[in-house]
């Protein structure tokens, strides 16, 4: 993919798409490109998350291990889908295993760079403040409207 490329998958990614294009050129032009293989993974669950990626090619099945050792797949992500969101801002252990289903590519954004995008352009911190803020609510709202299921 091309520079141009990128930054176009980068703002259809909804953390990224309130971004400018000097922004999201910082964020394309420092990002490693990974190559897949079916059956190959991306990362495991349980390993430390220094990073996210963003699924630029292909399809990735998103595996979680359950008590008694069994695996099941969660879900089944393509192109434009933001893996690991939380570790650009803070060290999480990856919550589940993502599997190549087929050839695929994804775009490393380390923290550090994500952190230097924080420092380059102080206001995409208002924006990341803004949709975590939004994200905890709706968790809230959710776990609120299951509240009977555990009463």
């Amino acid at each position: 993919m091309s520079l141009t490329e990128d930054i176009r998958l980068l703002s259809g990614v909804p953390l990224f798409r309130e971004m400018n294009g000097d922004q999201l050129r910082l964020i394309a032009f420092g990002a490693e490109r990974r190559q897949v293989s079916p059956g190959q993974e991306l990362f495991r669950e349980r390993s430390p998350a220094e990073s996210a990626f963003i699924v630029s090619k292909g399809r990735f099945e998103l595996l979680v291990a359950g008590r008694n050792g069994e695996v099941r797949a969660e879900a089944t992500v393509g192109p434009g889908t933001l893996l690991s969101e939380l570790a650009l801002i803070t060290m999480v252990e990856r919550k589940f295993t993502a599997m190549a289903i087929e050839e695929a590519e994804a775009l490393k954004i380390s923290r550090c760079l994500f952190h230097r995008l924080l420092e380059e352009y102080p206001d995409v911190g208002r924006v990341i403040e803004g949709r975590i803020r939004d994200n905890i609510t709706g968790l809230a709202k959710a776990a609120a409207a299951m509240g009977h299921r555990f009463a």
